[in-house]
């Protein structure tokens, strides 16, 4: 048996100052522009390491806002491999043992399983099994109760040393291991995603609102490391209402300008 500890970074469609329009592709709105991964075997040992960067087919532009984040540069991209050739090398390293994937947030597997979708690869050959740290690390530092620990304070209460920046897909694996291997008891237990449930959950809301609000709210929780609070939900869900309306915009100083 095998731990399969991973992350992931996504690209996303923006809104260019020049184009007034952002198109977002609704079957896969995050797209995958860097795995990383560690291999565990049941001494927690690190037997093999997983570090892929990745050249975007949907969103060919980066987002600035990702760009800041991650410190991910097009250029990087550009030199990349595609999705389906990362694919190949990303299902080789899991193959072996029964592997368990091991996740902080459950976001991840199901942005992993969209974009696998999205390229007609075969999904049945990612394993199902899986454990979300970020439950267990959120339990075991006594967070309030329907709170989620973020990756970032996660390594600083256990005293993890910081070796790389947070929000590369490695790095942010690399940490999530350090935590697994400190948490770790005979209370952790394995669970099967189901993704015909999440689609279904997914298709309700869409169907309710015409927003893919899980989506959204998911987005926010990676960028921040941690779960949004049912208040920053709603916010944010106000947020994105209000911003659709365009009540809000306002002519730029130039256009000012040139009417005068």
């Amino acid at each position: 048996m095998s731990y399969i500890v991973f992350d992931l970074e996504f690209n996303q469609a923006y809104q260019c100052k020049k184009e007034k329009i952002t198109i977002t592709n609704e079957k896969c709105p995050f797209e995958i522009i860097q795995i990383g991964a560690l291999k565990l075997n049941e001494n927690f040992e690190t037997i093999q390491t997983f570090n892929r960067l990745i050249k975007p087919h949907i969103y060919t532009t980066l987002n600035p806002f990702i760009e800041n984040l991650t410190g991910i540069t097009m250029d990087d991209l550009n030199t990349s491999k595609p999705f389906k050739d990362i694919y190949e090398e990303f299902i080789d390293f899991i193959q072996g043992d029964k592997s368990i994937l091991c996740v902080w947030g459950l976001a991840d597997i199901k942005e992993l399983l969209r974009n696998i979708k999205y390229h007609n690869l075969d999904i049945s050959i990612i394993p199902m099994k899986y454990i979300n740290l970020q439950q267990y690390a959120s339990k075991f530092l006594k967070c309030p109760k329907g709170t989620h620990i973020g990756l970032n304070k996660a390594v600083n209460l256990l005293n993890i040393p910081l070796d790389s920046k947070f929000h590369n897909a490695f790095a942010d694996a690399h940490y999530t291991t350090e935590i697994f291997k400190r948490i770790y008891s005979n209370k952790i237990q394995v669970k099967t995603y189901n993704p015909i449930s999440q689609r279904a959950q997914n298709t309700l809301i869409k169907e309710k609102k015409n927003i893919d609000y899980y989506s959204l709210i998911k987005q926010f929780e990676k960028m921040f490391n941690r779960e949004m609070s049912e208040d920053e939900k709603k916010i944010i869900k106000l947020s994105y209402i209000m911003g659709r309306t365009n009540q809000f915009q306002v002519k730029s100083p130039k256009e000012v300008s040139a009417k005068k």
